[in-house]
């Protein structure tokens, strides 16, 4: 398991280690305005989410983005707020295995000094799934298309406990999501191992886990500088006087102080890979 502090190590040394670029599919944990502009600026409606963003700042690729030493002109985005992990759409939005499918086969080869970032999967329980087996082979191919077309870099982050964001935790569906984010998480874990075994260790395929941050954020809130980790910062079309204090922004997406977060823990799990 992870430790999740900040990181100490220098934006540049890592830098130094070649990834020169980043790529990224997922849901609206990571959409830097693929929605925004396809509902040509209605949603997330700005203000207050901030420039298409499902929070009041820049996101977690973002902050991890500047923290490679990277300008923005260098993450290739193919995250939709309200994706699954399916290889179609939903809603009409593509699933993160769709996103993956569409970006591999329209290259002949894959750039090998990029991170390819794959997060998605809360979307499938929020909306009803039942059990996990379809999100994680979706995840698990997502992953194994990538590696073989030719990344060599590939981050997967787990869910946070869904049971225990501001939408859900005081109603009927909080423990079972929370069991289901348990299992996905588990499940996860052990098909992540199963592919690194399988594509050798001149791939690495590094785990990100975001379950045990929030835990540790909502657990002990000081260590992170927050006072309000269980409601949001925006109600309604109210937004809180001191947004930097909250882990929520709304009812599921983070604050971009919580991305900010992320960012360090991605970036040390980036950084012990190496």
């Amino acid at each position: 398991m992870i430790t999740f502090a900040a990181s100490t190590q220098s934006s540049q040394d890592v830098h130094n280690e070649q990834i020169n670029e980043l790529y990224v599919f997922g849901d609206s944990l990571s959409d830097t305005g693929n929605i925004f502009k396809a509902t040509n600026g209605l949603y997330p409606p700005s203000p207050p989410y901030f420039q298409g963003r499902y929070s009041n700042g820049p996101i977690w690729v973002e902050h991890l983005s500047t923290k490679l030493g990277l300008n923005n002109t260098k993450i290739i985005n193919f995250a939709y707020g309200g994706s699954t992990t399916i290889s179609g759409n939903f809603n009409g939005i593509p699933g993160a295995l769709a996103q993956v499918y569409s970006y591999t086969k329209s290259q002949q080869k894959l750039n090998p000094n990029a991170l390819y970032i794959v997060w998605a999967g809360a979307n499938d329980y929020l909306s009803g799934a039942t059990n996990t087996t379809s999100a994680i082979a979706n995840l698990s191919n997502a992953v194994q298309s990538l590696l073989t077309a030719g990344a060599k870099t590939v981050l997967v982050a787990n869910l946070p406990d869904l049971g225990k964001i501001p939408a859900t935790y005081s109603t009927f569906s909080s423990s079972n999501l929370s069991a289901m984010t348990n299992l996905h998480n588990l499940e996860l874990t052990k098909s992540i191992n199963s592919l690194q075994k399988k594509f050798g260790f001149g791939n690495k395929i590094i785990q990100l886990d975001v379950k045990s941050l929030y835990q540790e954020a909502i657990a002990n809130p000081a260590k992170f500088d927050f006072t309000n980790v269980t409601s949001s910062c925006l109600s309604n079309v109210t937004t809180c006087s001191n947004p930097d204090k909250f882990l929520f922004w709304d009812g599921i997406h983070p604050t971009t102080a919580a991305h900010r977060i992320l960012a360090d823990a991605a970036l040390k799990a980036i950084s012990i890979s190496r």
